[in-house]
């Protein structure tokens, strides 16, 4: 496992994509900063981050006969061993939030970014960006956001964080290729923040309000919600938001 330490870059993930093109970068590749200008996170929104007191940091998983279509697993690999890795210091309330966020109780303290590099209809690569909210203890009036110090009154070894992160994250993708990934679908399933609960969501231009509960997610990724009169619908990321 190569770990590549900068001070500052725009965003990790456009580094190790650069690296994967233009160099012979080995599978598990870390590019971590200790401060990105441009960290992204799902759909365009930014990562913001205190230099030097979180975790921001991209791994590079060259995947072998991964095809297109079942690129959610991925989010769940990542998932899972993020959630057992915070689990081993025992943070409280940890759930995941589809498709990828860490929650602890109603507060996010991870999010994660997957842009997957394609040769056809199957997977080449994937690089994986990571932001977890490790020391900082303010965020500037955002809601619902935290850190593990905020949440334990812990101080956190960034390095020993990121060596746990990655050993985990190697161990669960090496049982996802070589065992049964179903195993891993069920305890993403299990983690599922507000599965088998009322919800109220918000879907279309109109941010139209509706009651419902999250019931499962299908094989393509999409948030199988029971509505009214035991109506199951599917949506993608951008076409619903949990409200609460």
């Amino acid at each position: 496992m190569q770990i590549i330490k900068l001070d500052a870059i725009d965003s990790t993930n456009v580094y190790l994509k650069d690296l994967v093109f233009n160099t012979q970068a080995s599978d598990y590749t870390i590019v971590v900063a200790e401060k990105q200008t441009s960290g992204r996170g799902q759909m365009g929104t930014t990562w913001l981050a205190d230099e030097g007191k979180n975790l921001t940091f991209s791994i590079l998983k060259k995947c072998t006969d991964l095809k297109v279509q079942d690129q959610f697993d991925l989010n769940i690999c990542v998932s899972v061993a993020i959630y057992r890795s915070l689990n081993d210091l025992k943070i409280p309330d940890l759930k995941i939030k589809w498709p990828n966020d860490i929650l602890s109780g109603n507060h996010k303290i991870c999010g994660v970014l997957i842009e997957n590099i394609l040769s056809g209809a199957k997977i080449q690569a994937s690089i994986i960006g990571i932001g977890l909210n490790v020391n900082q203890l303010s965020f500037d009036n955002l809601p619902n956001v935290s850190s593990l110090k905020l949440i334990t009154g812990i101080q956190y070894d960034l390095e020993e964080l990121l060596k746990k992160i990655a050993k985990n994250l190697e161990e669960v993708f090496d049982y996802y290729f070589t065992i049964h990934k179903q195993d891993l679908k069920i305890e993403y399933l299990e983690q599922l923040f507000r599965k088998d609960k009322a919800s109220t969501f918000s879907k279309d231009a109109n941010d139209t309000m509706f009651t419902g509960i999250i019931r499962n997610v299908t094989s393509e990724g999409k948030l199988v919600v029971e509505e009214e009169d035991e109506i199951f619908n599917e949506y993608a990321l951008k076409e619903l938001k949990l409200r609460y």
